[in-house]
């Protein structure tokens, strides 16, 4: 991992990409030392860490968009499923999918140890998920990839977690399809910052 992109400018940098190819700037070691380290590092609300990622590249990346597809199929009506096989031919034109979970062993036990604050601690298991999925994106940008996010949950669950024996009890939430960049992101518009989305007070000249 060599980025040397700081991290505003890989936020800043960080799109909804759609047209991916299996190329890879970095090794798959490297990938998924990049993820160890979102783990380690992440945080996570009480220090849970409830996050749980799986990481597939190459073939089971493409084994996982097929059985998506597969499933797909039995529930789409079929004058739409071209469509549907096309959205999903892409994902599958990735390098690879970083599937997250959340454990709720862990929440569940907070909840138990904290009564107080019991009715939080489902909702922030999911700013945890989403903490470290937008870290990752980031990170992905940050060493050259493009990337975008799926919830293809809860319909797939059951068969992925019986694919790559990932315990029933966790909870997928979302899946980051990344890969080489075949194409650039649109025009991005954004919405008024100051006095409508950003409230500063007390700040010194």
């Amino acid at each position: 991992m060599a980025s040397t992109k700081s991290f505003l400018k890989a936020i800043q940098d960080r799109r909804t990409i759609y047209q991916l190819n299996k190329e890879a700037p970095i090794s798959d070691k490297e990938i998924t030392a990049l993820v160890k380290e979102a783990i380690l590092h992440v945080p996570s609300s009480f220090n849970s860490q409830s996050a749980r990622l799986v990481v597939l590249l190459n073939d089971e990346h493409d084994k996982f968009w097929d059985l998506t597809l597969d499933i797909l199929k039995a529930i789409v009506p079929e004058d739409q499923f071209a469509s549907t096989a096309g959205r999903i031919g892409g994902f599958k034109a990735a390098y690879g999918s970083i599937l997250f979970f959340e454990d709720p062993e862990p929440v569940n036990a907070l909840e138990k140890q904290f009564p107080i604050y019991a009715h939080h601690f489902p909702t922030w298991s999911e700013h945890t998920s989403a903490m470290h999925q937008f870290a990752l994106w980031v990170a992905l940008e940050a060493e050259g990839f493009g990337a975008n996010l799926q919830h293809y949950n809860p319909i797939v669950d059951t068969k992925v977690q019986a694919e790559w024996k990932i315990p029933a009890e966790w909870k997928l939430r979302a899946q980051l399809v990344f890969g080489g960049k075949a194409g650039e992101a649109g025009e991005k518009a954004f919405k008024p910052v100051e006095g409508e989305r950003l409230f500063v007070h007390g700040a010194k000249a």
